[in-house]
């Protein structure tokens, strides 16, 4: 090559690198919708093997219901009064550890009875995915009825001693109705 073609050569690709340097004002906002749809997904993709985790644990349970915090999802629990959908929500830092709201809904839109239950709680084995139960925490709610029958309750849970991203799951179990004042055991109708 002659000094002349070797300058056309290098002027042509310089000319070429310079409009290839020159950015699309498009390009920024599409990058910007590209992370947002990349967040998205990993938060559907976590929610999802949250929740196939969920339905694993309650499928192999024997008592119970597991409700994983992480899977933002209800689960069902069939009960001596009828079936169950249990959800938690609200799960936020306190002083004491954690709290969180545990809503208790009939599924059949009958009023909830008065009743105790088993409430467990702590971390996941972070490669089997089930509950560790070296450091879990058990302690026991009760469910009164408000002044107006209803079919769903809130109940306000304190999980001592485990910060909120620790909470791998929580464990209901063994319901139990409570007697009403009259002595009489509260049932469905």
């Amino acid at each position: 090559m002659t000094p002349s073609y070797r300058a056309i050569f290098a002027l042509t690709a310089l000319f070429s690198l310079a409009g290839c340097a020159q950015q699309n004002p498009q390009l920024p906002a599409l990058n910007k919708e590209i992370k947002q749809l990349n967040q998205k997904l990993t938060t559907l993709t976590t929610l999802a093997s949250a929740l196939e985790q969920q339905t694993q644990l309650n499928r192999q349970s024997t008592s119970g219901a597991y409700i994983l915090p992480a899977a933002q999802s209800p689960a069902l629990l069939n009960s001596d009064f009828g079936q169950l959908s249990l959800s938690l929500s609200n799960v936020t830092s306190d002083t004491m550890g954690t709290s969180g709201l545990l809503l208790i809904k009939s599924t059949s839109g009958k009023p909830l009875p008065a009743f105790s239950a088993n409430l467990d709680w702590g971390q996941l084995d972070q490669v089997t995915g089930k509950p560790l139960t070296v450091d879990m925490q058990t302690q026991t709610i009760e469910v009164t009825p408000r002044l107006l029958p209803a079919s769903e309750q809130s109940v306000e849970i304190r999980f001592s001693n485990i910060a909120p991203e620790n909470l791998g799951f929580v464990h209901l179990h063994h319901l139990t109705l409570i007697p009403t004042a009259a002595g009489v055991t509260a049932q469905q109708p």
